[in-house]
């Protein structure tokens, strides 16, 4: 997927591997990137298979790097919702990079016969994040102790 200033590529086997391993030979990546979060969701992808609602890497356009990860925790459930998580290196963020490939991946679930809504949470301390959703037309639904749930119908 490409959108104004990016492109989310999907993931593959090998990519994602060297982004768990932290394996930087060869690779455009920021030198922030992979972050723990991006390990953690990697290691996800790599667990469930090569699914259609997988993950992407998110690389700058302007710069030719890997900036961050965005992706689906999975196939939708039974109701046909789906939940994403994002995530981006301290230097990509404030430019609305987040918010741009939020969207396209909503665009994706758009064209996916079997999802009908996308649920995300983020910390209640993280602003940032939920500025990200709103801008991308989620609306919060619920708040836990420690987070905030938004979601969108399709």
């Amino acid at each position: 997927m490409v959108t104004q200033r990016l492109s989310l590529v999907p993931l593959d086997h090998e990519t994602a591997q060297a982004i768990v391993d932290n394996d930087r030979t060869g690779r455009a990546w920021h030198e922030q990137f992979p972050r723990e979060d991006d390990r953690d969701g990697v290691n996800g992808w790599l667990r469930q298979g090569d699914p259609v609602f997988g993950n992407f890497v998110i690389v700058e356009q302007a710069s030719g790097q890997a900036v961050g990860t965005i992706g689906f925790f999975g196939p939708p459930d039974e109701t046909g919702t789906v939940m994403v998580g994002y995530g981006l290196v301290e230097p990509a963020r404030g430019h609305g990079y987040a918010t741009e490939a939020l969207r396209s991946l909503v665009d994706y679930a758009a064209r996916q016969p079997a999802a009908k809504r996308v649920v995300a949470d983020t910390e209640k301390v993280n602003l940032p994040s939920q500025r990200v959703l709103d801008k991308a037309g989620f609306a919060k639904t619920h708040e836990t102790d420690d987070a905030c749930w938004y979601a969108l119908d399709l």
